[in-house]
Protein backbone atom coordinates (compact mmCIF):
# COMPACT_ATOMS: atom_id res chain seq x y z
CA UNK A 1 0.00 0.00 0.00
CA UNK A 2 1.87 3.23 -0.82
CA UNK A 3 1.21 6.57 1.12
CA UNK A 4 1.14 10.08 -0.08
CA UNK A 5 3.82 12.69 1.42
CA UNK A 6 0.99 13.78 3.58
CA UNK A 7 -0.95 10.37 4.43
CA UNK A 8 0.97 10.91 8.70
CA UNK A 9 -0.92 14.50 8.46
CA UNK A 10 -4.03 13.08 7.69
CA UNK A 11 -3.80 9.70 10.57
CA UNK A 12 -2.58 12.94 12.82
CA UNK A 13 -5.64 14.48 12.11
CA UNK A 14 -7.68 12.12 12.85
CA UNK A 15 -8.81 10.95 9.17
CA UNK A 16 -10.76 7.83 8.39
CA UNK A 17 -7.98 6.18 6.34
CA UNK A 18 -8.99 3.73 3.43
CA UNK A 19 -7.25 2.18 0.59
CA UNK A 20 -7.80 3.56 -3.08
CA UNK A 21 -6.13 2.88 -6.05
CA UNK A 22 -3.23 1.15 -4.08
CA UNK A 23 -3.04 4.27 -1.61
CA UNK A 24 -4.08 4.87 1.82
CA UNK A 25 -6.20 7.84 1.17
CA UNK A 26 -8.25 9.93 3.81
CA UNK A 27 -12.10 9.07 3.32
CA UNK A 28 -13.21 11.39 5.81
CA UNK A 29 -12.76 13.74 8.57
CA UNK A 30 -15.27 15.35 10.35
CA UNK A 31 -18.53 13.46 8.27
CA UNK A 32 -18.99 13.52 4.77
CA UNK A 33 -21.97 16.50 4.75
CA UNK A 34 -20.37 18.93 6.75
CA UNK A 35 -17.19 18.53 4.82
CA UNK A 36 -19.29 18.77 1.63
CA UNK A 37 -20.73 22.55 3.31
CA UNK A 38 -17.79 24.00 3.54
CA UNK A 39 -16.22 23.26 0.00
CA UNK A 40 -19.88 24.40 -1.20
CA UNK A 41 -19.59 27.85 0.84
CA UNK A 42 -16.52 28.42 2.07
CA UNK A 43 -12.41 26.63 1.10
CA UNK A 44 -11.15 22.79 1.44
CA UNK A 45 -8.45 20.85 0.82
CA UNK A 46 -8.08 17.78 -0.79
CA UNK A 47 -4.80 15.66 -0.53
CA UNK A 48 -5.37 14.29 -4.02
CA UNK A 49 -1.70 12.96 -5.09
CA UNK A 50 -2.45 9.69 -5.74
CA UNK A 51 -3.31 11.05 -8.96
CA UNK A 52 -0.85 10.23 -12.21
CA UNK A 53 1.13 12.57 -14.15
CA UNK A 54 2.99 12.11 -17.20
CA UNK A 55 5.44 14.49 -19.07
CA UNK A 56 5.35 14.07 -22.92
CA UNK A 57 7.99 16.29 -24.82
CA UNK A 58 9.56 16.68 -27.78
CA UNK A 59 8.91 17.94 -31.18
CA UNK A 60 6.88 14.89 -31.74
CA UNK A 61 5.06 15.62 -28.34
CA UNK A 62 1.80 16.60 -29.92
CA UNK A 63 2.12 13.99 -32.51
CA UNK A 64 1.44 11.66 -30.10
CA UNK A 65 -0.95 13.30 -27.75
CA UNK A 66 -2.86 14.14 -30.83
CA UNK A 67 -2.98 10.23 -31.37
CA UNK A 68 -4.15 9.12 -28.35
CA UNK A 69 -6.46 11.60 -27.51
CA UNK A 70 -10.37 12.72 -28.61
CA UNK A 71 -9.85 16.04 -27.65
CA UNK A 72 -8.08 18.83 -30.09
CA UNK A 73 -4.85 19.42 -27.85
CA UNK A 74 -3.31 21.63 -31.27
CA UNK A 75 -5.46 24.38 -29.65
CA UNK A 76 -3.94 24.28 -26.11
CA UNK A 77 -1.53 27.23 -25.51
CA UNK A 78 1.16 27.58 -22.80
CA UNK A 79 -0.90 27.79 -19.57
CA UNK A 80 -4.17 26.52 -21.01
CA UNK A 81 -5.46 23.20 -19.98
CA UNK A 82 -7.63 20.74 -21.84
CA UNK A 83 -10.32 17.59 -20.75
CA UNK A 84 -10.09 15.06 -23.09
CA UNK A 85 -9.80 11.22 -23.17
CA UNK A 86 -8.09 8.50 -24.16
CA UNK A 87 -10.24 6.03 -26.53
CA UNK A 88 -9.65 2.25 -27.09
CA UNK A 89 -9.44 0.03 -29.91
CA UNK A 90 -13.07 -0.94 -29.09
CA UNK A 91 -15.40 1.59 -28.99
CA UNK A 92 -14.68 2.04 -25.20
CA UNK A 93 -12.94 5.09 -23.00
CA UNK A 94 -9.53 3.60 -21.48
CA UNK A 95 -9.13 6.86 -19.11
CA UNK A 96 -10.16 10.51 -19.10
CA UNK A 97 -7.45 12.87 -18.54
CA UNK A 98 -6.58 16.82 -18.45
CA UNK A 99 -3.77 17.93 -20.32
CA UNK A 100 -1.51 21.23 -19.63
CA UNK A 101 0.56 22.86 -22.12
CA UNK A 102 3.53 23.61 -19.80
CA UNK A 103 5.99 24.95 -22.45
CA UNK A 104 6.93 24.79 -26.02
CA UNK A 105 6.80 20.84 -27.03
CA UNK A 106 5.94 19.80 -23.24
CA UNK A 107 2.76 18.62 -21.73
CA UNK A 108 1.32 17.44 -18.62
CA UNK A 109 -1.37 14.72 -18.67
CA UNK A 110 -2.84 14.16 -15.35
CA UNK A 111 -4.82 10.70 -15.41
CA UNK A 112 -5.96 8.68 -13.08
CA UNK A 113 -4.69 7.05 -9.57
CA UNK A 114 -6.22 3.41 -10.78
CA UNK A 115 -4.81 3.84 -14.40
CA UNK A 116 -1.57 4.78 -13.79
CA UNK A 117 0.03 1.83 -15.55
CA UNK A 118 -2.58 0.79 -18.13
CA UNK A 119 -2.63 4.31 -19.39
CA UNK A 120 1.54 4.33 -19.35
CA UNK A 121 1.58 1.30 -21.18
CA UNK A 122 -1.26 1.96 -23.64
CA UNK A 123 0.66 5.45 -24.53
CA UNK A 124 3.52 3.99 -24.80
CA UNK A 125 2.30 1.46 -27.35
CA UNK A 126 1.35 4.41 -29.39
CA UNK A 127 4.68 6.07 -29.49
CA UNK A 128 6.07 4.87 -32.75
CA UNK A 129 6.67 9.23 -33.20
CA UNK A 130 9.76 9.03 -30.73
CA UNK A 131 8.37 11.45 -28.05
CA UNK A 132 9.96 11.53 -24.50
CA UNK A 133 7.72 10.40 -21.64
CA UNK A 134 7.89 10.48 -18.08
CA UNK A 135 6.07 8.81 -15.51
CA UNK A 136 6.21 11.55 -12.69
CA UNK A 137 3.71 9.91 -10.50
CA UNK A 138 5.65 9.19 -7.99
CA UNK A 139 7.27 12.66 -7.43
CA UNK A 140 4.90 15.00 -7.55
CA UNK A 141 2.32 15.66 -5.04
CA UNK A 142 -1.39 17.31 -5.60
CA UNK A 143 -3.55 19.54 -3.69
CA UNK A 144 -7.08 20.35 -4.47
CA UNK A 145 -8.14 23.45 -2.86
CA UNK A 146 -11.59 24.15 -3.68
CA UNK A 147 -14.70 26.62 -2.94
CA UNK A 148 -15.57 30.08 -3.29
CA UNK A 149 -13.28 31.45 -0.94
CA UNK A 150 -10.66 29.80 -1.97
CA UNK A 151 -8.88 32.32 -4.15
CA UNK A 152 -9.41 35.43 -1.37
CA UNK A 153 -7.56 32.60 1.14
CA UNK A 154 -5.03 31.91 -1.00
CA UNK A 155 -3.45 35.22 -2.31
CA UNK A 156 -1.32 35.97 0.25
CA UNK A 157 0.88 32.70 -1.03
CA UNK A 158 1.68 34.01 -4.37
CA UNK A 159 2.65 36.76 -6.57
CA UNK A 160 0.32 35.54 -9.09
CA UNK A 161 -3.34 37.35 -9.61
CA UNK A 162 -4.91 34.09 -8.65
CA UNK A 163 -8.25 36.21 -10.10
CA UNK A 164 -6.61 36.85 -13.60
CA UNK A 165 -6.58 32.99 -13.72
CA UNK A 166 -9.32 31.88 -15.76
CA UNK A 167 -11.36 28.20 -15.44
CA UNK A 168 -9.17 25.69 -17.20
CA UNK A 169 -5.85 27.59 -17.74
CA UNK A 170 -2.83 27.73 -15.22
CA UNK A 171 0.60 29.30 -13.94
CA UNK A 172 3.86 27.87 -13.23
CA UNK A 173 4.55 30.50 -10.22
CA UNK A 174 5.63 30.09 -6.79
CA UNK A 175 3.62 29.42 -4.19
CA UNK A 176 3.71 29.33 0.20
CA UNK A 177 7.36 29.45 -0.47
CA UNK A 178 8.01 26.81 -3.56
CA UNK A 179 8.94 27.80 -6.70
CA UNK A 180 7.41 26.69 -9.98
CA UNK A 181 4.29 25.45 -8.85
CA UNK A 182 1.68 24.75 -11.37
CA UNK A 183 -1.58 27.05 -10.00
CA UNK A 184 -4.28 25.76 -12.02
CA UNK A 185 -8.15 26.60 -12.11
CA UNK A 186 -9.22 23.05 -12.47
CA UNK A 187 -10.98 21.24 -10.00
CA UNK A 188 -13.61 18.28 -9.18
CA UNK A 189 -16.05 20.24 -7.18
CA UNK A 190 -18.19 22.88 -9.51
CA UNK A 191 -17.21 25.55 -6.47
CA UNK A 192 -14.02 27.29 -7.97
CA UNK A 193 -10.94 26.82 -6.38
CA UNK A 194 -7.26 25.71 -7.20
CA UNK A 195 -5.48 22.79 -7.83
CA UNK A 196 -1.64 22.68 -6.60
CA UNK A 197 1.22 20.46 -8.12
CA UNK A 198 4.38 20.85 -6.47
CA UNK A 199 7.12 17.94 -5.24
CA UNK A 200 6.67 16.01 -2.41
CA UNK A 201 9.59 17.48 -0.99
CA UNK A 202 7.59 20.46 -0.73
CA UNK A 203 3.99 19.61 -0.32
CA UNK A 204 3.97 19.14 3.46
CA UNK A 205 5.34 23.07 3.76
CA UNK A 206 3.24 24.09 1.31
CA UNK A 207 -0.14 22.41 3.27
CA UNK A 208 1.01 23.71 6.74
CA UNK A 209 1.39 27.38 4.95
CA UNK A 210 -2.20 26.81 3.03
CA UNK A 211 -4.07 26.22 6.54
CA UNK A 212 -1.87 28.94 8.00
CA UNK A 213 -3.46 31.73 4.94
CA UNK A 214 -7.02 30.01 5.46
CA UNK A 215 -7.80 29.59 9.04
CA UNK A 216 -9.73 32.85 9.06
CA UNK A 217 -11.75 31.61 6.01
CA UNK A 218 -12.53 28.42 8.13
CA UNK A 219 -10.70 26.53 6.32
CA UNK A 220 -10.67 22.47 6.28
CA UNK A 221 -9.28 19.30 5.26
CA UNK A 222 -11.68 17.20 2.83
CA UNK A 223 -11.76 13.63 2.39
CA UNK A 224 -12.66 11.88 -0.97
CA UNK A 225 -16.09 10.83 0.10
CA UNK A 226 -17.11 14.74 -0.03
CA UNK A 227 -15.29 14.37 -3.29
CA UNK A 228 -17.58 12.43 -4.71
CA UNK A 229 -20.75 13.67 -3.13
CA UNK A 230 -19.38 17.26 -4.84
CA UNK A 231 -18.73 15.93 -8.28
CA UNK A 232 -21.56 13.90 -8.54
CA UNK A 233 -24.03 17.14 -8.02
CA UNK A 234 -22.15 18.65 -10.70
CA UNK A 235 -22.35 15.44 -13.09
CA UNK A 236 -18.52 15.16 -13.37
CA UNK A 237 -18.18 11.44 -14.58
CA UNK A 238 -16.09 9.33 -12.37
CA UNK A 239 -13.93 6.92 -14.49
CA UNK A 240 -14.72 3.33 -13.06
CA UNK A 241 -18.23 4.12 -12.57
CA UNK A 242 -19.86 6.36 -15.22
CA UNK A 243 -17.19 5.86 -17.99
CA UNK A 244 -14.95 3.01 -18.23
CA UNK A 245 -13.15 0.32 -21.02
CA UNK A 246 -17.35 0.08 -22.54
CA UNK A 247 -18.79 2.86 -22.75
CA UNK A 248 -17.98 5.33 -25.37
CA UNK A 249 -17.34 8.79 -25.17
CA UNK A 250 -21.11 9.54 -27.51
CA UNK A 251 -22.81 7.32 -25.16
CA UNK A 252 -20.86 9.51 -21.98
CA UNK A 253 -22.23 12.69 -22.85
CA UNK A 254 -18.13 13.49 -24.08
CA UNK A 255 -18.93 14.25 -27.45
CA UNK A 256 -17.96 17.78 -26.71
CA UNK A 257 -14.10 16.69 -25.90
CA UNK A 258 -14.03 14.43 -29.40
CA UNK A 259 -12.85 15.91 -32.51
CA UNK A 260 -12.93 14.71 -35.95
CA UNK A 261 -10.15 17.25 -36.92
CA UNK A 262 -7.75 14.81 -36.81
CA UNK A 263 -7.37 11.11 -36.86
CA UNK A 264 -6.71 9.51 -33.30
CA UNK A 265 -7.72 5.52 -32.49
CA UNK A 266 -10.62 4.03 -32.66
CA UNK A 267 -12.06 7.50 -34.80
CA UNK A 268 -13.49 6.20 -37.67
CA UNK A 269 -15.41 3.96 -35.87
CA UNK A 270 -16.34 6.82 -33.34
CA UNK A 271 -17.17 9.03 -36.17
CA UNK A 272 -19.52 6.28 -37.71
CA UNK A 273 -21.46 5.97 -34.19
CA UNK A 274 -21.73 9.73 -34.01
CA UNK A 275 -23.36 9.45 -37.67
CA UNK A 276 -25.87 6.64 -36.59
CA UNK A 277 -26.60 7.63 -33.51
CA UNK A 278 -25.98 5.17 -30.21
CA UNK A 279 -28.64 3.26 -28.19
CA UNK A 280 -28.07 4.04 -24.79
CA UNK A 281 -26.73 7.21 -22.91
CA UNK A 282 -25.58 8.60 -19.70
CA UNK A 283 -28.56 10.67 -17.92
CA UNK A 284 -28.57 12.46 -14.47
CA UNK A 285 -31.69 11.67 -12.56
CA UNK A 286 -33.64 12.82 -9.06
CA UNK A 287 -36.08 10.13 -7.13
CA UNK A 288 -39.07 11.98 -6.33
CA UNK A 289 -39.52 9.94 -3.21
CA UNK A 290 -36.82 9.43 -0.20
CA UNK A 291 -34.01 6.57 -1.25
CA UNK A 292 -30.81 6.55 -2.30
CA UNK A 293 -29.52 5.37 -5.69
CA UNK A 294 -26.15 3.63 -5.30
CA UNK A 295 -24.12 2.30 -8.22
CA UNK A 296 -25.64 -1.27 -10.05
CA UNK A 297 -28.96 -0.49 -9.17
CA UNK A 298 -31.28 -1.45 -12.53
CA UNK A 299 -32.97 1.26 -13.37
CA UNK A 300 -36.57 0.10 -15.31
CA UNK A 301 -39.76 1.42 -16.55
CA UNK A 302 -42.78 1.65 -15.22
CA UNK A 303 -43.69 -1.95 -16.27
CA UNK A 304 -40.92 -3.03 -14.34
CA UNK A 305 -38.72 -3.59 -17.40
CA UNK A 306 -35.56 -3.42 -16.88
CA UNK A 307 -34.11 -0.18 -19.32
CA UNK A 308 -30.87 0.49 -17.91
CA UNK A 309 -28.01 0.76 -14.65
CA UNK A 310 -27.00 3.19 -12.05
CA UNK A 311 -23.41 3.84 -12.46
CA UNK A 312 -23.15 6.67 -9.64
CA UNK A 313 -26.20 7.99 -6.23
CA UNK A 314 -25.86 9.54 -3.60
CA UNK A 315 -28.17 11.60 -1.73
CA UNK A 316 -26.66 15.12 -2.53
CA UNK A 317 -25.92 16.99 0.52
CA UNK A 318 -26.99 20.45 -0.72
CA UNK A 319 -30.01 19.45 -2.70
CA UNK A 320 -31.55 16.94 0.23
CA UNK A 321 -32.51 14.26 -2.32
CA UNK A 322 -31.41 11.16 -4.43
CA UNK A 323 -29.69 11.80 -7.69
CA UNK A 324 -27.67 9.58 -9.73
CA UNK A 325 -26.20 8.99 -13.01
CA UNK A 326 -26.54 6.16 -15.12
CA UNK A 327 -26.98 4.34 -18.87
CA UNK A 328 -30.63 4.17 -20.31
CA UNK A 329 -32.29 3.39 -23.59
CA UNK A 330 -31.77 6.55 -26.21
CA UNK A 331 -36.04 6.57 -25.53
CA UNK A 332 -35.61 6.99 -22.24
CA UNK A 333 -32.76 9.36 -22.02
CA UNK A 334 -34.92 12.82 -22.58
CA UNK A 335 -35.33 15.57 -19.55
CA UNK A 336 -38.21 15.06 -17.74
CA UNK A 337 -38.66 11.21 -18.44
CA UNK A 338 -40.18 9.12 -16.18
CA UNK A 339 -37.71 5.97 -14.73
CA UNK A 340 -37.71 3.97 -11.80
CA UNK A 341 -34.70 2.58 -9.88
CA UNK A 342 -34.97 -0.79 -8.12
CA UNK A 343 -33.60 -0.38 -4.77
CA UNK A 344 -33.74 -3.74 -2.63
CA UNK A 345 -37.03 -5.13 -4.94
CA UNK A 346 -39.17 -1.49 -4.47
CA UNK A 347 -39.23 0.50 -7.66
CA UNK A 348 -38.73 4.06 -6.78
CA UNK A 349 -39.91 7.16 -9.23
CA UNK A 350 -37.53 9.03 -10.85
CA UNK A 351 -36.93 11.94 -13.50
CA UNK A 352 -34.15 12.19 -15.52
CA UNK A 353 -32.79 15.95 -15.18
CA UNK A 354 -30.66 18.01 -16.76
CA UNK A 355 -27.25 18.59 -15.53
CA UNK A 356 -25.99 20.15 -13.31
CA UNK A 357 -28.11 18.60 -10.27
CA UNK A 358 -26.47 21.56 -8.66
CA UNK A 359 -26.79 25.39 -9.47
CA UNK A 360 -24.70 28.10 -7.97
Amino acid sequence: MKSTALSHIHESLGAKMVPFAGYNMPVQYEGVNAEHEIVRNGVGVFDVSHMGEFLISGPNALALIQKVTTNDASTLVIGKAQYSCLPNENGGIIDDLIIYQIKEEQYLLVVNASNIDKDWNWISSKNDVGADMKNISDEYSLLAIQGPMAMEAMQSLTSVDLAGIKYYHFEVADFAGAENVIISATGYTGSGGFEIYAKNNEIEQIWNKVFEAGEAYGIKPIGLAARDTLRLEMGFCLYGNDINDTTSPFEAGLGWITKFTKDFTNSENLKAQKEAGVSRKLIGFELTERGIPRHDYEIVDKDGNVIGIVTSGTMAPSLNKGIGLGYVTTEFAGVDSEIFIRIRKNDIPAKVVKLPFYKK
